[in-house]
C-alpha cells in the first residue's frame, strides 16, 4: 500500500535526532496547543466576517518570527518558514472561519474532561495546530529545504464557497502542494475532492386570492413540481453523486396563491463530469415544471430565475499519489493503521481539481456535534494528530542532511 521509497524516506527522518525532539515537544505541548485553540474559537468568526480572529492569528504568525506575514485581499492571513533554497513550496492551512452567525456564544467551556464551544474543533483546532507545528520546528532548529507556507483561509464554509482558498491558487503559481488541518484522528488522510454546486431558485408569479383569482398559476405549486421531478433522478453509486433540496420558502398566507416561491438546492459528486451532467438534469427539471404550471392554466406568467450561489470544484488523485502516500508513511511511522478517508469538501478540493497535490489531515483528538450548538473536544492524546502532520510535512519538505523532499517542483 506505501511505496517504499516513501516509507525508507519517513524512516530515515523518524530515526533523527531533531525530529525526535520536535515529536516529544508536540507531546509536551498538548494543554498548550489546546488553551491556544480555546483562546482563538473564543473569537467569533462567522464566515464573511473573520476579521477579528485574522487580526489575532496574523499577530501569533508574527510573534513565532515567520517571513512575510501579510493578509491578502480576501482576509487569509500567511506566513513563510524558509526553506535552504531551491525547493518545493509546501502549504500548511487551516480555515478561520465558522458555520455559526453573529451573536453566537462560543466561550468555551471545560465538562467532564471534554471542551464544549461552537466552531472548537471546526477549526478552531486546525488552526492551533498550525501555530504548534511552527513552534516545534523552531524548538527542534529543524531546517527544511521546502519554502512552507503556514496559512490561514477565510470562507471555507457554506456559502463562503472555498474563496480564500481559491484567491490564493488564483493569485499564485508557485505552489507545489497543500495540507488543510481539518478536526480527525490521525488514521485518515481524506485525498478525493467532493465537488458541490449549489442553486438558489426562485419562481415567480402573479398571485391573487385563493378564491377569487382561482385559475392563476401558483409559484408555491410550481415549486412543488420541481421537487417532484428532482427527487426522482437516477444518480450513480460510484462515483458518488448526489442531490437534495435544502430549504424551501414562499407564500404569504394560507388563502393566497403564492407570488413567489424559492428552494436552494445542493448538488454534489466526487467526479467533475457527474456533477456537470446531474446539474443539467436540474436544471431542466426546474425549467419543465414552470412551464408545466403555465400550461396547467394556460397562462405564460410564471418564471423561474436560478443563481448559482456555491460552486466547488470537484477532483481526484491516486492513492499512490507521493503526497497522499507520505501521509500514509507518517501513520504507520507513529503505530496506527493508515486509513483512505471517505471524500468530502475542505479547502483541498481547489488544488486537487486544479492537479496539485492536497491532502486533508485531522488535527487529533475526538470531537463531535460539528456545525451545531452542541459541539465538543476531547484533548485526550490529541497530539498524535499534530505529529502526523509533523512526519507528513518533513517527507514533503525534505529535511537538511537528513532527506531530499518527496513532494516534486512543478514544471513551468
Amino acid at each position: 500500500m506505501i511505496t517504499k521509497t516513501v516509507e525508507e524516506t519517513i524512516e530515515k527522518i523518524l530515526s533523527n535526532t531533531q525530529v525526535k525532539e520536535g515529536l516529544e515537544f508536540i507531546k509536551l505541548e498538548n494543554e498548550r496547543t489546546v488553551a491556544e485553540q480555546m483562546e482563538l474559537t473564543a473569537i467569533p468568526a462567522p464566515t464573511f466576517q473573520e476579521e477579528a480572529r485574522g487580526e489575532v492569528y496574523k499577530t501569533r504568525l508574527l510573534e513565532l518570527g515567520l517571513a512575510d506575514v501579510s493578509v491578502d485581499n480576501s482576509g487569509n492571513i500567511f506566513g513563510v518558514r524558509r526553506g535552504t533554497g531551491n525547493g518545493p513550496k509546501l502549504v500548511v492551512s487551516a480555515h478561520l472561519d465558522t458555520v455559526f452567525p453573529e451573536g453566537t456564544n462560543v466561550e468555551p467551556q471545560r465538562k467532564d474532561g471534554k471542551i464544549f464551544a461552537p466552531g472548537i474543533a471546526d477549526d478552531g483546532r486546525g488552526l492551533a495546530v498550525v501555530l504548534t507545528l511552527v513552534r516545534a520546528l523552531d524548538e527542534a532548529n529543524i531546517q527544511t529545504k521546502a519554502d512552507i507556507i503556514f496559512c490561514a483561509t477565510v470562507g471555507e464554509e457554506g456559502l463562503g464557497d472555498l474563496r480564500g482558498v481559491k484567491a490564493l491558487f488564483q493569485n499564485r503559481k508557485d505552489i507545489d502542494g497543500f495540507i488543510s488541518i481539518e478536526p480527525g484522528n490521525p488514521e485518515r488522510t481524506t485525498y478525493l475532492a467532493t465537488g458541490s454546486h449549489r442553486y438558489h431558485v426562485t419562481f415567480l408569479g402573479p398571485g391573487g386570492h385563493s378564491f377569487g383569482d382561482f385559475g392563476k398559476p401558483s409559484a408555491i405549486h410550481a415549486l412543488g413540481r420541481a421537487i417532484a421531478k428532482i427527487s426522482e433522478l437516477k444518480v450513480p453509486d460510484n462515483p458518488k453523486t448526489t442531490f437534495t433540496v435544502g430549504t424551501i420558502n414562499g407564500g404569504t398566507s394560507v388563502n393566497t396563491i403564492a407570488q413567489n416561491a424559492n428552494m436552494l438546492v445542493d448538488i454534489r459528486s466526487t467526479s467533475q463530469d457527474e456533477l456537470s451532467k446531474l446539474e443539467e438534469q436540474i436544471i431542466a427539471s426546474i425549467k419543465q415544471a414552470a412551464i408545466e404550471e403555465n400550461k396547467r392554466w394556460n397562462t405564460d406568467s410564471i418564471n423561474v430565475e436560478l443563481e448559482l450561489v456555491g460552486d466547488r470544484p470537484a477532483g481526484s488523485q491516486a492513492p499512490d499519489a507521493v503526497i497522499v502516500q507520505t501521509a500514509l508513511a507518517a501513520t504507520k511511522a507513529l503505530g496506527f493503521e493508515p486509513i483512505l478517508d471517505n471524500p468530502s469538501s475542505t479547502d483541498s478540493n481547489v488544488p486537487i481539481s486544479l492537479g496539485i497535490p492536497a491532502v486533508t489531515l485531522g488535527g487529533g483528538g475526538d470531537f463531535g456535534g460539528v456545525h451545531t450548538l452542541n459541539e465538543f473536544f476531547d484533548p485526550k492524546e490529541a497530539y498524535y494528530g499534530v505529529q502526523k502532520i509533523f512526519l507528513t510535512v518533513l517527507g514533503l519538505a525534505g529535511v537538511q542532511e537528513v532527506s531530499e523532499p518527496l513532494l516534486p517542483k512543478r514544471q513551468g
